[in-house]
């Protein structure tokens, strides 16, 4: 039997988890992990659902066709554990994209790393981890900007991307190419939003004597580090602690928030909901 997850989101009303299950019962499915979300605000219902089954993913999908017309559902259905491309972003500060790389390779998160995009030049960096991973250095000044944006785009567009990953990337995306990118780029920000933003948040947090510090992964949006939040930590700091300590501290921080948002983006677990997003962690 083949792993399947499925999503949908749409309005809420009566019937929709009944004629889901029923139908996927109908092909053959077999429920192994389940979670919903009414949300009594926005009026929308939000669906992950994993399961087995004996047919592929076209098929299962077709089966349901009645559903989404009837329900009007945004569904989406995966077969589990795929790896998807993903395009990485980074500036100088390699440990976020280091993680992600090591991440991969022991198989911890499912996807594929099609390229590696860097405003500075590839010896900047001191991975090891990159191997074949194609690396393209793409500088941009205020006067370039378009036109690098414009390289970057064809890198996703010709690789397939599914995902963009700022691994640290200290580029300020513009508003065209963040609605571009629109619920398929995650940004990782040193700083628990909606707190400290902008640059050296950590010196900012040592200035106010803050006690705990923190990281937002979040999707990007035209709107300065105020896209929808998926995932965010915190680590106790004390009056003790220079800019230096809160820096090392935050890079712990960021590592693990960053993986975390990215699996979770990969294994369907957030679904966007206007500028919240509903996550179904594990």
């Amino acid at each position: 039997m083949s792993e399947f997850i499925m999503t949908l989101r749409c309005g809420n009303r009566s019937g929709i988890v009944a004629a889901v299950a029923g139908r996927l019962a109908a092909q053959g499915g077999d429920i192994t992990e389940a979670h919903q979300f009414d949300d009594p605000e926005t009026g929308m219902f939000f669906m992950r659902v994993a399961f087995r089954a004996e047919t592929d993913a076209a098929t299962l999908r077709a089966g349901l066709d009645e559903e989404v017309r009837r329900f009007g559902l945004d569904l989406t259905l995966r077969v589990a554990g795929a790896r998807r491309k993903v395009l990485l972003l980074v500036s100088r500060f390699d440990h976020c994209l280091g993680d992600l790389l090591y991440r991969t390779r022991i198989g911890e998160l499912p996807m594929e790393p099609v390229a590696i995009i860097g405003n500075h030049p590839r010896e900047a960096l001191n991975l090891t981890l990159m191997g074949a991973i194609p690396y393209h250095h793409l500088p941009v000044t205020a006067a370039s900007k378009r036109e690098q944006e414009a390289a970057i785009q064809r890198v996703i567009e010709e690789s397939g991307a599914e995902l963009v990953v700022l691994a640290r990337y200290m580029q300020i995306l513009s508003d065209e190419f963040s609605a571009w990118l629109s619920g398929r780029c995650i940004n990782i920000h040193h700083s628990f939003l909606p707190g400290f933003k902008g640059a050296k948040p950590y010196h900012q947090a040592h200035r106010r004597g803050v006690k705990m510090i923190g990281a937002t992964a979040h999707y990007v949006t035209g709107d300065l580090d105020e896209g929808p939040i998926i995932c965010q930590d915190v680590e106790p700091v004390s009056h003790a602690d220079t800019p230096d300590d809160l820096v090392r501290k935050g890079r712990d921080i960021e590592r693990r928030v960053l993986a975390r948002a990215v699996a979770w983006h990969l294994e369907d677990r957030v679904l966007l909901n206007k500028d919240k997003t509903v996550v179904f962690a594990r």
